[in-house]
């Protein structure tokens, strides 16, 4: 019994750790947050979270890494996240060289994404990018063993969600705060450069990657 909370506890700080560390779709989260609030950010984190349980059932169901074996498959995902993180690093770095809103004419402020748009960004960021799948069929290959049961599995995948929920969530509900708002207006522009910089490095080290 302790080893397998031991085991449980192992996949747990895996998943933290590959969901928590800085990438595409926590500064997505992090820079909606901080430029359009608390409930935009949190739409864009329920896509987000959704795209991660979805890609969790799979490599659970063994879906997932019968689409690893073909390469085909992951070669037009690989290039539909890239191409989708470059369109990111195009709208950020867009938004650096747009006027602050107070200086701003009509012409230039941009039009407020509905909470369903940014569900949506958020899904299909999670969606479109190969190294989810992979990173989810590497964590079920350490959670499960060849004689897991039907209750191991709802387990892990049930803890991952909760997890998911929490960092995703904790991110924008963290960052939609006074001080970060009020950080993002002092240094909107840099923000967007890095936001920019960011999604750019990440579509084309994407569409690099080898398979």
């Amino acid at each position: 019994m302790l080893n397998h909370l031991n085991h449980l506890l192992i996949v747990y700080m895996a998943y933290v750790v590959a969901a928590g560390s800085p990438g595409p779709s926590t500064m997505r989260i992090m820079g909606t947050a901080m430029q359009q609030g608390r409930q935009a950010a949190l739409a864009l984190s329920a896509g987000v979270v959704t795209g991660s349980i979805f890609w969790g059932i799979m490599a659970a169901t063994g879906i997932s890494a019968l689409l690893a074996s073909y390469a085909q498959a992951l070669v037009i995902l690989k290039i539909l996240g890239g191409c989708y993180l470059l369109y990111l690093a195009f709208k950020a770095g867009r938004g650096a060289l747009t006027p602050d809103q107070h200086d701003a004419t009509p012409s230039t402020a941009r039009r407020p994404i509905s909470g369903l748009g940014l569900y949506r960004r958020g899904l299909l960021m999670h969606l479109s990018n190969p190294k989810s799948i992979l990173a989810w069929i590497a964590l079920v290959t350490l959670g499960l063993g060849p004689d897991a049961s039907p209750t191991d599995v709802i387990v892990i995948l049930a803890g991952c969600a909760v997890l998911s929920v929490t960092i995703f969530c904790g991110y924008a509900v963290v960052f939609s705060t006074q001080p970060m708002v009020r950080m993002y207006r002092r240094a909107r522009r840099g923000i967007e450069v890095v936001l920019a910089t960011a999604f750019g490095f990440a579509g084309l080290r994407l569409l690099l990657w080898r398979t």
